[in-house]
């Protein structure tokens, strides 16, 4: 699935969360209303007192200022705010699924593996002119060279080398595993490594 198709459907989800807010704010305060404004001791006596009720209960603040006396408002009521919390819940997730599809986005990008820069025919032509270096001619031994210096530059973008403190131990960690590098250790002097 495309980045721009997540996002839509992303930006969908939020649309309908939208909506549904504001058809539950409508039909429940609409409901506490009708069922409240003509009780005695009711509070809840005009329209705005009931959409202003349904926001604040909705969005689980719950003032305390305006509430329902009667057992269908507080039937309303409990609607509302398990509604609250579940939109919440579900606003939630959806910002938090946001996050995860950029993060593993990124993290996708960062671990696709490179094109391997040295085919195989590479490597095959270096064996081959180290095989009958005895018949080389001098043009044919400097592309050799040059081929090899250029191997070596390769290897060594794309391998991470650590150098391990103990006695002439080198650790070499190739990301290209599909070829083998020669690694010499100089065991008289601390730290020669040759990379062929």
């Amino acid at each position: 699935m495309t980045t721009s198709t997540q996002w839509q459907k992303q930006i969908m989800s939020i649309i309908i969360l939208a909506v549904l807010v504001s058809l539950i704010i409508i039909v429940g305060g609409s409901g506490v209303y009708l069922v409240e404004h003509e009780h005695k001791g009711a509070n809840i006596t005009s329209l705005g007192d009931a959409f202003w009720w349904a926001v604040v209960t909705i969005a689980t603040v719950g003032y305390g200022d305006y509430y329902p006396v009667t057992a269908a408002g507080r039937l309303i009521a409990i609607f509302m705010m398990l509604s609250g919390i579940g939109i919440f819940v579900l606003l939630l997730s959806t910002l938090a699924q946001r996050r995860l599809t950029r993060a593993e986005s990124r993290l996708e990008s960062k671990t696709i593996p490179q094109p391997v820069l040295i085919g195989d025919d590479t490597k095959a032509t270096i064996k081959n002119k180290i095989d009958g270096i005895e018949n080389l001619t001098e043009e044919d031994f400097d592309a050799l060279i040059i081929m090899m210096n250029t191997l070596r530059r390769t290897l060594l973008e794309q391998s991470k080398i650590l150098f391990l403190g103990v006695r002439d131990a080198v650790l070499l960690i190739t990301t290209n595993l599909n070829f083998a590098a020669t690694v010499g250790l100089n065991s008289h002097s601390r730290g020669g490594v040759l990379i062929c």
